[in-house]
C-alpha cells in the first residue's frame, strides 16, 4: 500500500513559511540594532547619508524577500549540522560583528571629525557602489538557489555547480558583491575611519572565498571542471 503524502504538504509549508519569517524578523532586528548604534554613536539623527545606507539595507531585504526562491529563503534562516563549523564563525565575523563593529566606528568618527571631510559627490557616487554590491549580490542568490548562508554541500537539496549569471565570471559573486559593499561604505558615510573595520570584513571574506572554494573543489561533483573554465574566484584578471 502506497504512502500518502499529502497530508504532510501543510506541515512542511508551514514549517518552510517560520524558517522565512523567523529569518526576516532576525534580519530587521539587525537593522533596527545597527541603525540605534550607529545614530547613537553619531550622537545626532540628522545624518542622511547614514538613513540613505541603511534605507538601502532595509529596501534590499524586502525585494529578496520577494523575488527569491522561499525553499533557499528557508535554507539560508537556518544552521544546518553538516555546515562547516570554521565557516559559521567566519559567517559571523563578516554577517554580524564585522558590520556592525564597521558602523559604530563611522558614527564616531561622525560624531568626533576623526577623518577629514569627504566630498559629497564622492559620497554620493559611492552610493552606486554599494548599490552595485547589493545588486551583484542579489543576482547571484536569484541565480544560485544553494546560495546558503553558511558553507556546506546541500546533497538534500540536489546540490550541483551553478555556470550561469555572474558565476560565469567569477565563482564567488556573492563574496565579490560583499568587498564592493564595504569598500565603498564608509566613503558614503564620509567616515574613513570606518575602512579600518571595512578592511578586517575583507580579510575575512578572501579568507572565507579560499576556504569554501577549497571545500567545493574537494567535496562538489564537478566545480573542479568549472574551476578550469572560470579561472578566478574574487576578480577578473586578479584572484
Amino acid at each position: 500500500m502506497g504512502l500518502d503524502t499529502h497530508s504532510d504538504r501543510p506541515k512542511e509549508r508551514a514549517n518552510l513559511g517560520a524558517l522565512i519569517l523567523r529569518g526576516l524578523i532576525e534580519t530587521a532586528g539587525s537593522f533596527v540594532v545597527w541603525g540605534v548604534l550607529l545614530f547613537l554613536a553619531a550622537g545626532r539623527l540628522d545624518w542622511w547619508m547614514a538613513w540613505a545606507y541603511l534605507g538601502m539595507g532595509v529596501v534590499n531585504m524586502a525585494v529578496l524577500a520577494l523575488i527569491l526562491d522561499p525553499e533557499l529563503q528557508a535554507e539560508r534562516a537556518r544552521i544546518r549540522e553538516e555546515a562547516k563549523k570554521w565557516d559559521i564563525v567566519l559567517a559571523i565575523l563578516m554577517a554580524r560583528v564585522g558590520p556592525l563593529a564597521m558602523l559604530i566606528v563611522a558614527g564616531l568618527d561622525r560624531r568626533f571629525r576623526w577623518s577629514a571631510e569627504v566630498p559629497l559627490a564622492l559620497q554620493v557616487a559611492t552610493v552606486a557602489v554599494v548599490l552595485a554590491g547589493f545588486i551583484l549580490g542579489d543576482w547571484a542568490m536569484m541565480v544560485n538557489r544553494f546560495f546558503a548562508s553558511v558553507v556546506r554541500i546541500q546533497r538534500d537539496r540536489g546540490h550541483t555547480v551553478v555556470t550561469g549569471g555572474p558565476y560565469r565570471f567569477v565563482r564567488h559573486p556573492g563574496y565579490a558583491a560583499s568587498l564592493l559593499h564595504y569598500i565603498a561604505a564608509p566613503f558614503m558615510l564620509g567616515a574613513l575611519w570606518a575602512l579600518i573595520p571595512a578592511g578586517l570584513i575583507w580579510v575575512v571574506v578572501i579568507i572565507r572565498t579560499a576556504l569554501e572554494d577549497r571545500t567545493l573543489q574537494e567535496e562538489l561533483e564537478g566545480y573542479k571542471d568549472y574551476t578550469r573554465r572560470v579561472r578566478y574566484r574574487l576578480l577578473p584578471g586578479v584572484w
